[in-house]
């Protein structure tokens, strides 16, 4: 789309997320799946990791090769459905370490309040991946980067798997720093704030609950 979203359609993304859409798969499938995709786009959302040059000893001979340097990774998964993704990602990238956050909106002002945040202690000196499969308002996103933000952290991406145009622009406005990198991008809400296609709600077809 451009720098600021990176859709990451991937065949193989594309093919799990259609999975993943229909509504006969169960919670088990579906968890799956999500873990699946997230290690695909992790893949791709890592490609910029800086490289460095180190000599090493093959069974043949001394060589130079390439290994990563420079800033560790942290992933962020907003509670409750960012939780699916952590594995995935890990998967690829073991050392990265895992902080959480959780927002819950306030019944009276509608505004995000944040209820619960953990994050490494040295997550000033890390690449952060925020991780939230569906990006819908972008309310709850674009508040978990401020509450982020507010920790001295500066190199954030947000990784979703289906993402809204609303959701889009307003973590765009918000956030103009931040990246977005989705599999896709859907066509709108609904009057009841959900994607359209979609899946439905990810932290209920993860979790089996409704």
């Amino acid at each position: 789309m451009d720098d600021f979203v990176h859709i990451l359609d991937h065949p193989l993304i594309q093919h799990k997320v259609s999975l993943m859409r229909d509504v006969k798969t169960g919670p088990k499938d579906f968890r799956d799946l999500l873990e699946e995709i997230s290690t695909l786009m992790a893949y791709e959302v890592t490609r910029d990791l800086p490289l460095k040059d180190v000599e090493i000893e093959t069974p043949i001979c001394r060589t130079t090769t390439k290994v990563i340097s420079g800033k560790k990774l942290a992933i962020v998964p907003i509670l409750r459905a960012g939780l699916g993704m952590v594995d995935g990602i890990t998967k690829l990238v073991p050392t990265a370490k895992v902080g959480h956050i959780g927002l819950y909106r306030d019944p009276e002002t509608l505004e995000p309040v944040e209820y619960y945040c953990k994050l490494p202690p040295d997550v000033a000196e890390r690449d952060l991946i925020v991780v939230d499969p569906m990006l819908a308002t972008g309310g709850s996103a674009s508040a978990a980067i401020t509450f982020i933000k507010r920790r001295t952290c500066k190199s954030i991406k947000l990784m979703c798997l289906i993402a809204a145009p609303e959701g889009v622009a307003r973590v765009r406005r918000d956030h103009p720093d931040v990246p977005i990198f989705v599999s896709a991008l859907d066509e709108k809400l609904n009057e009841h704030g959900y994607i359209v296609p979609g899946l439905g709600d990810a932290g209920d077809r993860l979790f089996g609950t409704k």
